[in-house]
């Protein structure tokens, strides 16, 4: 297991400094230049180039990533050019409120999904399993701005639609964000579990007289829910990585809104450090997702 887990480890890491270096470039060639939009498009072009030199703008390609790379090796991301902040105290002074969100959208997630997965692969090619199938699909296919839109009409009145300042505010985020994972969720349980309904072991308990819902329960539940597992894994990392159009939609001060503020000001050092972090949390939340599911089930572990 320690093995194995290493070796995930380091299979990461060049992953990671890959994808460091991509966002590097393509952040880096998009057109535009910094200095001109924290200063003045009018301002006289010898005052542009001595604040380029003095933020090092002007070295050379290769020159600029190793610093950043040594520095983000370092845990230093930079400073914002908008803010004159460091980008690491700005993004762990969000990043609190983006968790709080994604654990609540999770947990929307996790309670809808998996029951409604169950109960549709119970009552299979019945009204119930159409309906329910027809939310899990309606749920994937819906664009999260148009939920958040629709849901900010619809209880305007009872519950607040933007802010961050009491629990009542994180009602209809955790809804939105959490509702196309729910979909993903429930078809999965089903599509899993009706594949375990079929086996040997299944026929076997129905055939010594056990009641449905203790063969679903205590036998077939367990080994359907070794994929919804790692999905939920990853899924968590997609959300806890930053919901950029949830957060703006309700105004959560999050890594999303963040990363939205830095491109908005062309805030380089911020949008590549977000980017750079959000990355992190899903390498590793794959990671995990892959160790939790070498511990459900050994079959799969490399020795």
């Amino acid at each position: 297991m320690g093995k194995y887990i290493i070796r995930r480890i380091l299979i990461s890491i060049p992953v990671l400094i890959g994808v460091v270096f991509i966002i590097f470039v393509m952040l880096n060639v998009i057109p535009g230049d910094p200095v001109t939009v924290m200063m003045n498009e009018h301002i006289k072009p010898d005052i542009i180039e001595t604040m380029r030199h003095n933020m090092h703008l002007d070295d050379p390609f290769l020159v600029r990533f190793y610093k950043y790379l040594a520095g983000a090796l370092h845990g230093d991301l930079g400073e914002s050019y908008k803010m004159n902040r460091p980008v690491n105290s700005l993004i762990f002074m969000e990043f609190p409120n983006t968790l709080l969100l994604a654990v609540c959208a999770t947990l929307v997630s996790w309670i809808i999904g998996i029951p409604v997965g169950i109960l549709s692969a119970v009552k299979r090619n019945s009204l119930a399993d159409r309906l329910l199938m027809g939310f899990a699909l309606f749920g994937v296919s819906m664009p999260v701005f148009f939920i958040g839109l629709i849901l900010q009409y619809l209880f305007q009145k009872i519950l607040p639609v933007t802010g961050f300042d009491s629990w009542k505010c994180l009602i209809l985020p955790s809804i939105v964000l959490g509702w196309s994972s729910t979909g993903s969720i429930a078809r999965l349980t089903r599509s899993s579990l009706l594949g375990i309904l079929k086996s040997d072991y299944i026929r076997t308990a129905r055939a010594k007289g056990l009641r449905e819902i203790f063969v679903v329960s205590r036998h077939a539940l367990q080994n359907s829910l070794l994929p919804v597992i790692t999905v939920m894994a990853i899924q968590f990392a997609n959300l806890l990585s930053g919901a950029v159009i949830t957060e703006t939609i309700f105004g959560i001060p999050g890594i999303g809104r963040l990363s939205v503020t830095a491109i908005e000001n062309r805030d380089m050092p911020l949008l590549q450090g977000t980017v750079i972090f959000t990355t992190i949390i899903i390498i590793f939340g794959n990671m995990i997702a892959d160790i939790l599911y070498s511990v459900i089930d050994p079959r799969i572990r490399v020795n």
